[in-house]
């Protein structure tokens, strides 16, 4: 069994992971409203991605004999000032995520807990993914602006993930 610290920890991190999914269905709806069914689309993919992530854990959890507590989740809060906005602060919340995965890291690290700590280093690294892909859709917005059609083809290209 794991130590309190770290089951509460993992618990959080159950709850930063739903998070980020509610927080992308929710500009994911919002954008499809606005005609980016791609991005929409792309958005709607990264959801599923996250509550996957947060099962990962709330699995582990169970496999180590610990347990899992459910907290609730809040409502997502943005505001919409274009797109580069809307990347912007899905790369600020990637970034806390990454933050938050490897306070747990270090949480596993100093207790000596390698079971955890091997199982977090495929977050880490699945952080690092994630933030590199939403950095060179924030970059290529600001490299070639808001247009309607850069727009489009963003719109287009990130429609075209199929998971």
């Amino acid at each position: 069994m794991i130590s309190t610290t770290i089951n509460n920890a993992l618990n959080e991190q159950i709850n930063k992971e739903f998070y980020s999914g509610y927080l992308y269905l929710s500009i994911s709806a919002y954008l499809k409203q606005l005609g980016y069914e791609g991005i929409a689309s792309w958005l709607r993919q990264q959801a599923k991605e996250e509550v996957e992530h947060g099962l990962k854990i709330f699995d582990y959890l169970i496999e180590c004999n610990s347990f899992v507590t459910l907290k609730q989740i809040r409502t997502p809060d943005f505001v919409y000032n274009g797109l580069l906005s809307v990347f912007s602060l899905i790369y600020e919340h990637e970034k806390e995520i990454t933050n938050a995965v490897m306070s747990v890291a270090k949480q596993a690290e100093d207790e000596c807990d390698r079971t955890t700590l091997n199982f977090i280093d495929w977050f880490i690294e699945e952080q690092v993914q994630e933030e590199e892909n939403v950095k060179n859709i924030v970059k290529k917005i600001e490299l070639f602006g808001e247009n309607n059609a850069v727009m489009f083809l963003i719109d287009k290209e990130l429609g075209e993930r199929t998971e």
